[in-house]
């Protein structure tokens, strides 16, 4: 794949405090890159800065491997939380922000159109954008980012403000854009990150502590365990009382750390058939994509 974006120790110092410490990663084209990180983390100053909007302290961004592009015609920017002018139609708006990055005017209104029909608002595109609700202007933020078609799309926290149905519709939107775009979007919600992402770059107090796809960083944290569920708790201790693996017990389920002792379900298995011990269900569990953001963004 070729690299669209190469990122080199940027960092972005506010006074004394570094809310963007020296990160350093690259987006090959065509896919799609979670930015996960608690509150405070440093993903919107980075979105910024890649957005051109923020001054970077240090480092360097290299777009097609040359620095400082044509920004408003090569990238799309989704901010949090979009503002309007809210005199302005929807279709005003888009047809204004094509123009501002580069589509030529006797195409602007066609293009402002389509893209209004692409996200839902085809029917309200002549309403006043002061009269939306939340899930309308987060449509209408997502549309002047990408009504020129950008190379690469930029999107900060494209769904946390929406309601469930709000986000199922904006998440359908993002996948069918996925087909054509490079996407970097921020987000704390670690389903998103399992359902649209190639990459994912985990940021703590403005440091890139963790980088990889997502079967690589299950991989490398899978923390695998056996869960065995039995019909009763004296079943359940007897196990226990059996077992040669370290276990843990829990009223009727031992759980055992299958990574720590190299044991296989199998052979969980076939100590419960020669035991004749009764369970309900024996389970291998990985850690969960929560519990290695815990770990890997949120503990120290």
């Amino acid at each position: 794949m070729t690299n669209l974006l190469q990122v080199h120790d940027l960092e972005k110092n506010y006074g004394s405090h570094k809310a963007v410490d020296s990160i350093t990663f690259e987006l090959a084209e065509g896919t799609s890159t979670a930015l996960i990180g608690p509150n405070g983390a440093g993903k919107t100053t980075t979105l910024s800065m890649l957005a051109g909007l923020v001054t970077p302290t240090n480092g360097s961004i290299l777009f097609r491997g040359k620095p400082k592009p044509d920004i408003r015609a090569s990238i799309g920017y989704l901010p949090q939380y979009p503002k309007f002018f809210p005199w302005l139609t929807a279709l005003e708006f888009t047809e204004m922000a094509a123009v501002l990055s580069g589509v030529e005017k006797r195409k602007a209104l066609a293009e402002a159109k389509k893209t209004l029909e692409f996200v839902g608002l085809g029917d309200a595109m002549k309403k006043r954008a002061g009269t939306f609700s939340g899930g309308m202007k987060q449509r209408l933020g997502l549309a002047q980012a990408i009504v020129h078609e950008p190379e690469l799309l930029l999107l900060d926290e494209p769904v946390s403000a929406l309601d469930p149905v709000g986000r199922r519709q904006v998440m359908n939107l993002l996948k069918e854009l996925q087909q054509k775009t490079t996407i970097l979007y921020s987000t704390h919600i670690l389903n998103d990150a399992e359902e649209m992402t190639d990459q994912l770059l985990f940021l703590r107090k403005g440091v890139l502590v963790e980088n990889g796809s997502l079967d690589s960083i299950r991989e490398k944290y899978a923390n695998p365990r056996i869960l065995i569920d039995f019909e009763s708790v004296i079943e359940a201790e007897r196990f226990t009382a059996l077992s040669p693996w370290a276990v843990r017990l829990e009223k009727k389920q031992v759980s055992i750390d299958a990574g720590k002792d190299e044991v296989s379900t199998s052979e969980v298995v076939a100590l419960l058939h020669t035991e004749s011990l009764h369970i309900r269900k024996v389970e291998l569990q990985t850690a969960s994509l929560e519990e290695i953001f815990m770990k890997v963004a949120v503990e120290e």
